[in-house]
């Protein structure tokens, strides 16, 4: 994708399949940003309300005010910029806050008892619930806009690769102290510290199952001295606001420049995209806010984040990149066939209830893996159709006149991609080079053809809808 050029995630549908399809991804890559960006900002706001006293609204609110200001003013620059300090605080924070509660009298040591918090699955059904969790948490990180528009923006594929490599390795290292953080909470003897969970002085051996989504700021408060407390809020406060900003931008940017540019405003300017974004990124906020005020369960809103992108956008992405034969018909079967068998499944979290009972539903649970099942449907149907399609079409069996999506026999002529076509990589000094007889290497066409879906996406000069800054 980096050596095509392509600027966002949605950038290779929109060059394969067309516009409208573009737009159609971009709703469950919006939800998936929009439900990330609150499980963070729950995140946060536990911690503050926990460590500082604050109202878990107000600090959420407050949190979110302060990562869509600097992103909104800043751009894709502040948010760059601001990451590598938030990455150092968090790790320095995180690994500070670790041996500090490890030594408080009430902890145990977790080496001797780690049974009692690396717990079990359960038998078969739960297995199957388990691993349809795992596969969704793993292949559901990987289609979003928060990641490509780092690696998309490297100066080379090598670069990117590199990159996405690094940061794999970052992310097992930062996930081992807020493990550590759990195990160290799971064998504690609570009575033994200053926590009262309904705070009128009873104490209880463990923390309850209901405030367990605040065990982070339980253990920097209760567990650690004051000082180090702040810093673990700090570790916290920087991871909470480096996603925020990049999920909120991400989602804003493809607004801006896969929905208006390219599909509403194609003649837009880029002063006018830069407007949109920044609009889209004061929606994006408080749709965000309004979300972890609604719902209360982190672990949840985490996890319903990666589920319509691990059922949709995940086989859809993997078919446009590594599927030649893809069509838009294809595209648009695989969508819903995934979208449908995941809704009939229900969503609690949301209050959806369940459709259709797929087999071992018990107490209103599905343990069938059918997010792993709806997403290999999804996959298999957009390759099925895909192929049939080509094949109906060009044997004649069905009329030109019926590809109506105009990409098997009916594809107008200025929409092929052609070998020779300026992509996104090419920049305006490239395209204003001069050849060794002095005559420039690639000069602007002296009558620009009509635009359409192929030239919207080959742009003749490069603009840059990250920066904030308009020429």
């Amino acid at each position: 994708m980096r050596e095509e050029g392509y600027i966002t995630m949605l950038d290779p549908f929109q060059h394969k399949y067309g516009q409208r399809i573009g737009g159609l991804m971009y709703l469950p890559a919006l939800l998936g940003e929009t439900f990330w960006t609150a499980a963070i900002l729950s995140a946060l706001g536990a911690t503050l309300s926990v460590i500082l006293g604050i109202d878990m609204n107000a600090s959420v609110t407050l949190s979110a005010c302060i990562a869509v200001f600097y992103t909104f003013t800043g751009g894709y620059y502040a948010v760059a910029y601001t990451d590598v300090v938030q990455l150092f605080c968090i790790f320095v924070g995180l690994w500070v806050c670790v041996p500090a509660a490890m030594v408080h009298d009430g902890a145990k040591d977790i080496s001797r008892n780690a049974g009692d918090w690396i717990g079990e699955i359960g038998g078969f059904k739960e297995t199957s619930l388990w691993v349809d969790c795992m596969l969704l948490l793993v292949f559901g990180g990987i289609p979003w806009q928060v990641y490509f528009q780092r690696v998309l923006s490297s100066k080379t594929a090598s670069g990117a690769q590199t990159l996405s490599f690094v940061a794999g390795i970052g992310c097992i290292l930062m996930a081992i102290p807020p493990a550590l953080i759990g195990a160290i909470a799971r064998n504690t003897d609570w009575r033994m510290t200053d926590y009262s969970p309904w705070n009128n002085g009873t104490k209880v051996e463990s923390i309850p199952p209901d405030k367990r989504n605040m065990v982070v700021p339980l253990v920097f408060q209760y567990l650690t001295p004051r000082w180090v407390a702040f810093i673990g809020l700090g570790a916290v406060s920087a991871a909470v606001m480096s996603s925020a900003d990049s999920s909120v931008l991400s989602a804003a940017s493809m607004f801006a420049h896969n929905i208006w540019k390219l599909t509403i405003r194609p003649h837009a300017s880029e002063k006018e995209v830069i407007i949109v974004m920044r609009v889209a990124i004061i929606c994006v906020g408080i749709m965000a806010t309004i979300m972890a005020l609604t719902i209360q369960s982190i672990y949840g809103l985490w996890y319903l984040c990666a589920d319509l992108v691990y059922v949709i956008l995940f086989p859809q992405l993997v078919c446009v990149v590594y599927m030649p034969r893809s069509n838009t018909y294809g595209s648009l079967a695989g969508y819903a066939v995934g979208l449908v068998l995941r809704l009939i499944g229900g969503e609690p979290l949301v209050s959806l209830p369940a459709f259709f009972h797929y087999p071992m539903y018990t107490d209103g649970v599905q343990y069938f893996p059918f997010r792993t099942t709806a997403m290999l449907s999804s996959m298999a149907t957009i390759y099925i159709v895909s192929v049939q399609s080509e094949k109906l079409f060009k044997s004649g069996r069905l009329s030109p006149e019926w590809d109506i999506m105009g990409c098997v026999v009916n594809i107008p002529i200025d929409h092929v991609p052609l070998p020779s076509d300026v992509s996104f990589a090419v920049s305006s000094e490239a395209l204003n080079m001069k050849s060794p007889n002095g005559t420039p290497a690639m000069a602007p066409h002296p009558h620009p053809p009509p635009s359409n879906e192929n030239t919207l996406l080959h742009p003749y000069s490069e603009q840059n809808y990250y920066s904030t800054s308009a020429n």
